[in-house]
């Protein structure tokens, strides 16, 4: 999930230089979407692996 999200990242930057403005926010939008959610199931991740014990 983190590629894709560099990947988007790198298309928005590419196409910011190249003068396509709304390819560019359109793909750094969706490069910022699948970041946090990303973050938010590595933290998930996270807090599933830790087992309770009793």
């Amino acid at each position: 999930m983190l590629s894709w999200a560099l990947t988007f990242l790198i298309v928005a930057l590419v196409a910011g230089l190249l003068g396509f403005g709304g390819v560019a926010g359109t793909a750094a939008s969706i490069a910022k979407i699948l970041f946090v959610v990303f973050l938010v199931l590595f933290i998930v991740s996270l807090l599933a692996g830790r087992q309770v014990r009793v």
